[in-house]
């Protein structure tokens, strides 16, 4: 697709981008320089265009200056990582220096957003939103658009990632020392802390190739489900859309409003429903910090490992951390029951951002329909990005009932309006689970119903105390009036008394 609308531009007809492009390959040194990742991988070794451990590393071109260039870098790997232990930026579960630096690596080169790119994120997003209010009782959540390259993309999401990943790290790191062998653990315990770092720098390598994968892929900032721009940012990446849009036959201006729809009805949720980012994110967190990782196999192979090979041979340790790295996590039944929560909160997210947006768009881009199923399919099916993480992290951060989710929330707008609809997300409690999705009737007939249960919360509330003061009013008033039918009778009684005293008394 050659002409991108609203200022988009495909990576291959944008001449600003191809002049720094030449400039980058006519002074590699300069690209070199300029480049965050740099040439190197986490350890500090010269890689070749493939990456660490790439297939077409030639040895014949490999010589004493290069090993004595080997073995300094060598030296300050190790002194990197005795000022990680001394509080450095490399300390914690997970080296995220490594991760990040590597992320670079895998992203390559990129081209940089520009200034028309940013102005065309702002009009779609503009568009979209003003569109969105008819659809929805939920305000504008965007309080500024932007375009962002891969590399800004990882920047400005590894905060959120650092939330997710250090409970399966540090887990990590405390198996690991709980499982070495006493004899080994004994003889090398002044390497404990280089332990520590290199089981930090295998996650951050694994990390750090899953997420450089994701930022050449993701289309905005919500695109995997989870809130991971600051808040109130829309973000959309011109580079991925642009190769996203390749193909597809569908007009490359619906194609930006669609997904510029889809991250501002993303955004109404994240900002105006309270509960709703923590609880998403505390969801990940809390399966994460779970995970049951067994490590029978390491077990056997560490027991015939001499202790002093751990000492004296850094490789060694280093080889067992990283395959440990990538042992597949098993996971408990509570482990499970968080996971299907997660599953379900996500497929009530994406069903209702889907439905909105279809309910926005339908009658204002023809190719909605077929855009929105593209996204299912692309959602459904993954990629190589989301299969690394999801054996990095343990968990895939795609709902299976996205469909399923979006005609609950669809026919309860038939069954009623979009503020009944849209109050659903005012309470965590309110909200249908997973039995609701596969079955929706008998969830609607509650929320149309006036089910107390689907009721506001603080109305519920209020309603309680009323009818208890109504009923103390009424016991109150039965009780004043059994007092003066009482104080009536009783009167009555002695009127009764006079009377007959009188008559008794009258004259004879």
């Amino acid at each position: 697709m050659s002409d991108l609308p609203f200022g988009f531009s495909s990576s291959d007809d944008d001449d600003d981008r191809r002049d720094q492009s030449d400039a980058a390959k006519s002074n590699p040194d300069d690209a070199a320089r300029n480049d965050p990742a740099g040439a190197t991988n986490p350890f500090g070794f010269a890689l070749g265009p493939e990456g660490f451990g790439a297939s077409g590393f030639d040895a014949s071109g490999f010589d004493s200056a290069a090993l004595g260039q080997m073995f300094s870098q060598l030296g300050s790997m190790l002194s990197g990582m005795g000022a990680g232990m001394s509080g450095g930026r490399g300390s914690g579960p997970v080296n995220y220096d490594v991760a990040t630096n590597l992320a670079r690596q895998h992203i390559g080169s990129f081209t940089p957003v520009l200034d028309k790119e940013n102005s065309a994120v702002a009009d779609a997003v503009r568009l979209a939103d003003v569109w969105l209010d008819d659809a929805t009782t939920l305000p504008s959540g965007v309080s500024q658009a932007v375009a962002w390259t891969p590399v800004q993309w990882l920047e400005q999401s590894l905060p959120t990632w650092k939330g997710l990943c250090n409970p399966v790290a540090e887990q990590l790191a405390r198996t690991w020392q709980d499982n070495l062998p006493a004899e080994a653990a004994q003889f090398a315990g002044p390497m404990l802390g280089m332990l520590t770092q290199m089981s930090g720098m295998a996650f951050g390598t694994q990390l750090g190739q899953g997420l450089g994968h994701l930022a050449k892929e993701v289309l905005t900032s919500t695109d995997i489900g989870l809130p991971l721009a600051p808040e109130g940012i829309a973000v959309l990446l011109p580079e991925a859309i642009a190769k996203f849009a390749d193909g597809l036959g569908q007009p490359a201006q619906e194609i930006i409003v669609f997904l510029a729809a889809r991250e501002a009805a993303h955004l109404r949720l994240f900002t105006h429903v309270g509960w709703l980012r923590q609880r998403l994110l505390s969801t990940v967190e809390e399966y994460a910090r779970g995970i049951s990782i067994d490590f029978s196999g390491i077990a056997e192979q560490t027991q015939n490992i001499d202790p002093a090979e751990l000492f004296s041979n850094p490789g060694k340790l280093e080889e067992l951390i990283s395959s440990s790295a990538s042992f597949e996590p098993t996971t408990t039944p509570e482990q499970q029951a968080a996971l299907k929560r997660l599953e379900t909160l996500l497929a009530l997210i994406e069903g209702w951002v889907e439905h909105v947006v279809t309910t926005a768009l339908g009658d204002r881009l023809p190719s909605t329909g077929a855009l929105t199923e593209t996204m299912r399919r692309r959602r459904a099916t993954g990629g190589p990005a989301e299969q690394t993480f999801a054996t990095l992290v343990g968990l895939e951060l795609r709902p299976r009932k996205v469909r399923e989710a979006a005609d609950l929330w669809k026919r309860l707008l038939d069954a009623s309006d979009v503020a009944t609809r849209d109050h659903i997300w005012d309470h965590p409690d309110l909200m249908p689970d997973g039995e609701d999705i596969d079955a929706p009737a008998a969830f609607i007939d509650r929320v149309i119903g006036g089910d107390s249960a689907f009721d506001d919360p603080i109305a519920a509330l209020e309603r309680t105390l009323a009818a208890e003061r109504e009923g103390e009013d009424t016991k109150r008033d039965h009780k004043q009036s059994d007092e003066t039918d009482r104080t009536g009778t009783d009167q009555s009684d002695d009127d009764n008394g006079k009377t007959d005293g009188e008559q008794t008394d009258g004259p004879r």
